[in-house]
This record gives C-alpha cells, sequence and structure tokens, in this order.
C-alpha cells in the first residue's frame, strides 16, 4: 500500500531544499526504489515543507538512510518524517 510521507523542517529555506534536490537527483542512485512523487514549498510560518509518496514506509526509510549524509552535507536538520496511509495516488 502506498504512503504519503510529510517532513517538516522549520527554519528551512528553497535555497537549501534546491541545492539538496540537486544533489539527491544527481545521486548515481536516483530514484530510489519505491519512490513515486514529490512536492515542496514554503509551509507559510519560515521552514519548508515536503510531501512525497512512496510504495512503502520501508521504501521511504531505505531511501532516507542512503540521502542522510546528503540531508547533513547541506546543514538540513535530523527529519521526523510522517506517514499515512494513501487511498491512491494518480500520477499525470
Amino acid at each position: 500500500m502506498a504512503v504519503i510521507v510529510t517532513v517538516e523542517i522549520p527554519g528551512g529555506t528553497q535555497e537549501q531544499y534546491e541545492a539538496t534536490t540537486g544533489r539527491l537527483t544527481d545521486a548515481e542512485w536516483w530514484p530510489p526504489q519505491g519512490f513515486l512523487a514529490h512536492a515542496a514549498g514554503p509551509d507559510g510560518s519560515g521552514g519548508w515543507r515536503v510531501v512525497d509518496f512512496w510504495e512503502s514506509e520501508e521504501d521511504f526509510l531505505a531511501f532516507a538512510a542512503q540521502a542522510r549524509p546528503i540531508f547533513q552535507e547541506q546543514g538540513m536538520p535530523p527529519i521526523l518524517p510522517k506517514f499515512q496511509e494513501a487511498a491512491n495516488v494518480i500520477i499525470g
């Protein structure tokens, strides 16, 4: 069952996000197993919000472990993802 993964990044900036995303998508292992879709933007309170869709929570956690060095290199704080079951995911 697919999952929705939401990550709040208090104090995160668009510049950090763009630099991190650039490094991730340049990695030889991109796209990671189970990745379906991604969206991100300002959270309205001075931080950044990421909403991803993955085939499973396990796939996301494997990605997060693999991506951790890139997150740290870009000065991102440790993430605390929230998971919820997706009833449906439609990709255009």
